[in-house]
């Protein structure tokens, strides 16, 4: 009987053993190469600059509401829901429950949530400009606020979320699209100061033909035409 028990308990500890050291292999088969720096680190902010250090014209939140789909907004949405409640009568969670939030006093209310002193004294509404404030990068928007939500670095995607916001118990009235002057300052900026002009180009009293930085020739006078 005894040698039988220790036949079972040496076996078992083989197969202990087998598996300690095939766990260890694979481990280290999974983890090669995983202790290199990735080839370029970080990753990209959408809407930040285009490369060069410039900023990225970003549309009126106007004129993104104008196009933008509530359904798309409805689905990015799902990721605030591990804090957001947004039907109505639904209790607080870790943040504030967001029925008919558009319109409502910012940092206020909310069946009393425990708003942070930070947003509290932001004072004002929640209009769709300052929500899209708020939804860039909430925590520039009031520093010291709660929210843990690093924000929506998309135009687009702050447009279509506010726009399923409004469908939940607010229905504001959208912003009237307003005038895109981003054409006209990317051609101000084409023109670097200093440029010559096209030659034909008007630069004031200029003969038919000749170009811009040719002077104008006054006409012969006539011999005997001076009094």
């Amino acid at each position: 009987m005894n040698d039988r028990f220790n036949t079972i308990a040496g076996w078992t500890l083989f197969g202990g053993i087998v598996a300690l050291g095939l766990s260890t292999i694979s481990s280290h088969y999974f983890l090669a190469d995983k202790h290199e720096a990735p080839e370029k680190m970080g990753y990209a902010v959408v809407g930040a600059t285009d490369g060069g250090g410039a900023a990225v014209a970003v549309a009126p939140i106007a004129n993104r509401l104008a196009k933008a789909d509530a359904s798309k907004g409805e689905a990015i949405f799902a990721k605030c829901k591990a804090c957001h409640t947004i039907d109505q009568g639904a209790a607080n969670g870790i943040g504030p429950n967001l029925w008919a939030v558009i319109g409502d006093a910012i940092g206020q209310g909310r069946g009393g949530f425990a708003f942070s002193d930070s947003l509290k004294a932001k004072g004002g509404k929640w209009d769709f400009a300052q929500l899209d404030t708020w939804l860039t990068n909430p925590k520039a928007f009031a520093d010291g606020t709660k929210m843990s939500f690093a924000g929506l670095p998309s135009p687009d995607d702050r447009a279509n979320v506010i726009l399923y916001l409004n469908t939940k118990g607010s229905n504001l009235p959208l912003p009237a699209p307003v005038a895109d002057t981003a054409p006209a300052a990317a051609a101000g900026a084409a023109a670097a100061p200093g440029a010559t002009p096209a030659a034909g180009a008007s630069t004031g009293a200029s003969a038919p033909g000749v170009g811009a930085s040719t002077p104008a020739v006054a006409p012969p006078v006539a011999a005997g035409s001076a009094k």
